[in-house]
């Protein structure tokens, strides 16, 4: 879900509208989206349509909606 480079993180396009329907199929995203999270909080480009989404994404997993589990990847 995201890339660094030698001194920043930066979310790979298409990254929060999968997390978003991940987190929507399975009620939960995998530690390493926690990352893309992360990346997309700081990232300065994105769009006004993408903030919302990660802004939404970030309440549903404070509201327990959404869980973090501790795993690499949901994909099996």
């Amino acid at each position: 879900m995201y890339t660094t480079t030698f001194d920043r993180m930066m979310l790979i396009p298409g990254a929060i509208g999968e997390m978003l329907v991940s987190a929507r199929t399975t009620g939960h995203i995998a530690i390493a989206d926690r990352y893309g999270l992360h990346a997309a909080v700081l990232d300065d480009s994105l769009s006004e349509d993408e903030r919302r989404a990660v802004d939404r994404l970030l309440r549903a997993i404070v509201k327990g909606k959404v869980e973090v589990r501790d795993e690499i990847s949901i994909l099996r």
